[in-house]
């Protein structure tokens, strides 16, 4: 039995109701814990992708794997790659935590650890880059480019109708708002045009990371990881957000914290990133909210859950309950920031490769 010829495998998180009061007290949003389903979150595009590429005809029998992953991916492509006989080579960073490195190591992936960021693309460029000369030296290698795969996307339809199936369970005809963070554009295009198919009015909310170039800021240093980017990836549908926040790391450490001694249900930056803006949205909108929550909290034990980590940045300092506004994706965005504007950045061109 593997995961891609047994599809009940993968997914089928649970949907719970969080009222934790961050960043204020709220009514109680819905939130889909993809760190209790196996392989987590991006086990569904990893799971879709490697089927699609092996459908084509793009992915050889037993041929190497390779991507450039942050870490969460990582795990993703490991169950799948483990599962039916292919290598896996992961190109990451020397900022991926050791626990970490060591779960990759144990799924059976080879890591291949970039030390410096590009000047300009950050860790993200400094991995494709190296992803690149990798594929070079190995002609039947496979990339499956979570950043334009559209395969990506496709692998959370499913994710969608396990949140119309559990908000009705729970007596919700409809939700109001969809909140998503958003990095490769993968789960919150996948989950946002399949909702919009069912609720065309659904409002959706784009979350970001503070110094990430998505949406038309400028690409700066990024503490948090596994949302936002440096590069601009060919999934994210900017056209589908009715607006956008980009969330500093302060706001997300206490939207982690808080959720860890109130619901039990906690994790990493994109969930406290994503809970922060839910809560907010709950807070504003007297209709349902839902979210999805990334991660679990095991790789962060020794950042956002660390006292000394996180006081020698700052983090453990009174975060912002509400966000600043601005009108124009372009205009300075260095706190937890709004706009209501939202449209793909200027120049957008092809990942640099």
């Amino acid at each position: 039995m593997t995961v891609i010829e047994e599809p009940t495998l993968v997914g089928r998180s649970p949907l719970v109701r969080v009222h934790t009061p961050v960043p204020r007290p709220h009514p109680g949003y819905f939130a889909k814990i993809e760190s209790l389903g196996l392989g987590g979150l991006k086990a569904r595009s990893a799971s879709s992708m490697i089927a699609g590429a092996r459908r084509r005809g793009d992915l050889r029998e037993g041929a190497q794997i390779v991507e450039s992953t942050s870490g969460t991916l990582g795990i993703g492509l490991a169950y799948v790659a483990q599962a039916l006989g292919h290598p896996l080579t992961l190109v990451v960073d020397s900022e991926l935590e050791p626990p970490m490195r060591n779960l990759l190591h144990a799924l059976g992936a080879t890591l291949e650890i970039v030390e410096r960021p590009h000047p300009t693309g950050g860790w993200q460029q400094s991995r494709l880059d190296a992803l690149q000369r990798i594929l070079s030296q190995n002609p039947g290698a496979y990339w499956p480019n979570q950043y334009d795969n559209p395969d990506n996307a496709a692998g959370y339809g499913g994710l969608a109708d396990e949140i119309v199936t559990g908000l009705a369970e729970s007596g919700v005809s409809r939700p109001d708002v969809l909140v998503c963070s958003v990095g490769t554009g993968g789960h919150s295009t996948g989950v946002g045009l399949r909702l919009r198919q069912i609720w065309p009015d659904i409002r959706i909310i784009g979350v970001d990371a503070v110094g990430s170039a998505i949406f038309g800021q400028p690409a700066t240093h990024r503490i948090m990881r596994g949302l936002g980017s440096s590069v601009h990836p060919g999934n994210v549908r900017h056209d589908m957000f009715d607006e956008v926040h980009w969330v500093g790391p302060r706001e997300a450490v206490h939207a982690c914290r808080a959720l860890a001694c109130s619901g039990f249900h906690t994790g990493g930056w994109s969930t406290g990133a994503a809970a922060t803006v839910a809560g907010w949205a709950a807070h504003r909108w007297s209709g349902p909210v839902v979210t999805i929550f990334p991660d679990g909290p095991d790789r962060y034990l020794r950042s956002i859950f660390d006292d000394a980590w996180c006081r020698t940045r700052g983090l453990l300092e009174a975060p912002r309950t509400s966000p600043h506004e601005i009108d124009d994706c372009r205009d300075p965005a260095d706190c937890w920031t709004r706009c209501r504007t939202v449209h793909a950045p200027q120049h957008i061109t092809e990942l640099t490769v």
